[in-house]
């Protein structure tokens, strides 16, 4: 006999069974997992050139004196004001009172001081010690001022502070930041399966407003097909640099979902090792840029049109100038430096790929051409960790693709280290002039010239402006269409 406490019981049970979908669903709208391509290396930053790391932890786990928001500005960070004397070579930072490292430990000036030096020190791994080799001393008078003096009025020195090789670190966690990574910024770390994912929860420490997410997981998904699957499966929430182009009719038909094209400051170029014979050879370097069809690769890759680059930099910067008619699609003209410089019938060479869909589908593409004059280029697929290692660190290489998706980047080429080693002492003072020019309209012109430069050397081959392939789910806002840094910054993520 049922009694009228079994009626209640199971009343319960219905009432709990018919809420638990909507207490699960509010549980989900407080925390996101986004997709991505590439898996990072390590969680510092500082410690690598790799997009990935900073796509994941700038702005989420790790915050500099400065940020740039989603326009390109930029914007107080742990510095909630800066100065610049009228010398134009002392900059006063106040910071905030009130942030924290994600140990409890206050926010210092002395903070600041330990990450700058640590960033010339001669055991740095810092990938763009540029930004802080102007630096003549660093004072930190009090815990919330830090001043620094410079060597020489620098242009760019607080814009290169918002880069992820800016950000602030504490002395007593810095040496673990690779796996263990300690900020100051909305989300702290929680867990890394390599291979697999990696798990952010909310700071709510935070000196900042809190954000809406509770829990950020990173989900690495390298196989293009298989991404499009996690989305329509509803498996990931967001993917923020889809590998798969062709299947963007297909998203924009779901109505779940929503697609997204941006732009980045990705430079992308078939890179060329300069010091390597006979790519030392300016008039091999032209001839390559000869048969570099940019639509066929654009369109090979992605199946429609792009914004081409001449030289490296980018088209939403007003010094841009339009080089991409340097070197005109010339067979005949190509076949002939090449005999001028002693490969009448071209040569072999190296063609090292990493895993993004642009550099592995582009390296079919442009091995073809390049077939086309005699040379030919045979690909070695890499990893990335092996990419960073092998061309990136070591220059054992012939040719690569790659995008540089770093604002300005073009001061790398006055870098004699730097992977494509480009030396040219003509460039280099070029640079140096305009890190002293304060003066905006001449600086861009000299940013014009030095575009020039670049082209006329034919140092790499320069093709594109990386796009931003970004697909959400319907209801969810926040996530940044264009990259003017390559950041995901989840405190503005949320749930419609």
């Amino acid at each position: 006999m049922t009694t009228r406490r079994d009626l209640l019981a199971g009343a319960g049970l219905a009432a709990l069974a018919t809420q638990l979908p909507f207490a699960a669903l509010a549980q989900a709208r407080d925390s996101v997992t986004i997709g991505m391509t590439l898996e990072p290396p390590t969680l510092d930053p500082t410690s690598g050139a790799a997009q990935a790391i900073r796509e994941v932890v700038l702005q989420n786990i790790f915050e500099g004196l400065v940020a740039m928001d989603r326009t390109g500005k930029l914007v107080p960070a742990l510095a909630q004001s800066w100065t610049l004397a009228p010398d134009n070579l002392t900059y006063t930072f106040k910071l905030r009172p009130n942030a924290r490292f994600h140990d409890s430990t206050p926010l210092s000036s002395r903070d600041v001081k330990f990450s700058f030096e640590r960033a010339v020190a001669p055991d740095s791994t810092n990938a763009q010690r540029w930004i802080f080799t102007p630096i003549e001393s660093i004072e930190a008078p009090d815990p919330i001022t830090v001043i620094i003096k410079v060597k020489q009025p620098t242009a760019n020195f607080v814009y290169g502070l918002s880069w992820g090789d800016a950000i602030i670190v504490s002395p007593t966690t810095a040496a673990n930041n690779k796996t263990n990574p300690v900020g100051t910024g909305p989300f702290k770390f929680a867990r890394w399966n390599r291979g697999d994912r990696l798990e952010l929860a909310r700071n709510d420490e935070y000196w900042g407003a809190k954000p809406s997410l509770a829990k950020a997981v990173f989900r690495f998904i390298s196989d293009p097909q298989a991404q499009v699957a996690a989305l329509r499966a509803g498996d990931i929430d967001v993917f923020t640099n889809l590998s798969a182009p062709e299947a963007i009719p297909q998203l924009k038909a779901d109505p779940k979902l929503k697609v997204t094209l941006g732009k980045t400051e990705g430079e992308t170029i078939l890179a060329i090792n300069n010091a390597k014979a006979p790519f030392s050879d300016i008039r091999v370097r032209q001839a390559i840029s000869h048969v570099l069809d940019r639509k066929t690769i654009a369109l090979g890759i992605y199946g429609f049109d792009l914004d081409y680059i001449g030289s490296h930099f980018s088209p939403l910067h007003p010094a841009y100038v339009d080089l991409t008619g340097t070197y005109p699609v010339d067979l005949a003209k190509a076949k002939a430096l090449l005999a001028a410089a002693g490969f009448p019938r071209g040569f072999e060479c190296t063609l090292r790929l990493p895993p993004p869909a642009y550099a592995r589908r582009g390296g079919e593409i442009i091995a073809a051409l390049l077939a086309q004059i005699g040379i030919t280029a045979k690909i070695e697929p890499l990893e990335f960790p092996q990419w960073l290692e092998r061309v990136f660190k070591n220059r054992d290489f012939d040719l690569t693709i790659i995008s540089h998706t770093e604002p300005l980047d073009i001061a790398n080429y006055a870098r004699d280290d730097y992977y494509f080693q480009y030396r040219n002492p003509e460039f280099k003072a070029l640079i140096e002039t305009i890190d002293r020019t304060v003066d905006e309209a001449q600086r861009n012109k000299l940013y014009g010239d030095a575009q020039r430069m670049l082209a006329r050397d034919a140092v790499n081959g320069f093709l594109f402006i990386l796009p931003k392939i970004t697909v959400t789910k319907a209801d969810l806002e926040g996530m940044w269409t264009d990259w003017p840094l390559p950041l995901t910054p989840l405190a503005e993520v949320r749930w419609r």
